[in-house]
């Protein structure tokens, strides 16, 4: 039976997985390709995602094993739902926690009200500069190289598309939105421009990927999870 489990992973399967606070893409992935190695004794495996997520993010990752690794980009194609904690009146150059805190601006003037008129007005097309703290291509170097040699480059704007963005909790300095958006969007981003537009600061202090296209999170597996995964199939 090992050697018919075996074939699933090879010949190609789709696994959705939530991926833990502080681990990379590429750690859950190398993760994932170990486990099923060692629980069905394959000496190479393909596994591939579709769609990095950043370490201080968790959230849902579609991995794909096998021959499904052609599907990949059809995967990375599909619009994502993010819910993101925002940290009001502070910025970092990362635009998240990466990095410290750099300038302090006012808050006493925003208000659940503002916030969401504010967030309704970033909804449509529009053109987006990433943040320099990514791992976004730049003449064959990832951009965060550029940021730890202490480079300020200018990126180019990327066109983007925010479908749906709507305020879930309220609170200063801290609030919580949910957001479906195109592929290419850095939240990090959206809230570093969130906060110019509310005329303060603000910066991503959490982020959740909860959907990809109609893959939802809730569906996910945990690490744990998949390891059981993997000692039931051997039973069968």
């Amino acid at each position: 039976m090992t050697d018919e489990k075996t074939c699933i992973f090879q010949e190609g399967q789709v696994l959705l997985f939530d991926k833990p606070l502080y681990w990379t893409s590429f750690d859950l992935v190398n993760k994932v390709r170990i486990m099923i190695k060692h629980a069905f004794g394959l000496k190479d495996l393909k596994v591939g995602h579709a769609g990095t997520l950043d370490p201080l993010a968790t959230g849902l990752m579609i991995l794909c094993t096998g021959k499904s690794t052609k599907k990949i980009n059809e995967f990375r194609d599909l619009d994502k739902e993010y819910y993101a904690t925002l940290h009001f009146g502070e910025t970092t150059p990362s635009f998240d926690l990466e990095t410290a805190t750099d300038q302090s601006y006012p808050v006493e003037h925003i208000t659940p009200l503002i916030v969401q008129k504010t967030l309704e007005g970033f909804i449509g097309e529009q053109k987006q500069v990433p943040p320099l703290h990514s791992a976004k291509l730049i003449d064959g170097k990832r951009a965060y190289e550029y940021a730890r040699e202490g480079k300020n480059l200018n990126l180019e704007p990327v066109n983007i598309i925010i479908r749906e963005a709507e305020l879930v909790s309220f609170g200063i300095p801290e609030t919580k939105i949910r957001m479906v958006c195109s592929k290419g969007t850095y939240v990090r981003s959206f809230a570093r421009d969130l906060g110019i537009a509310l005329k303060s600061g603000c910066y991503l202090s959490a982020l959740e990927r909860s959907a990809i296209g109609s893959f939802k999170l809730k569906n996910a597996f945990s690490i744990e999870k998949f390891e059981k995964y993997l000692e039931q199939m051997k039973q069968i």
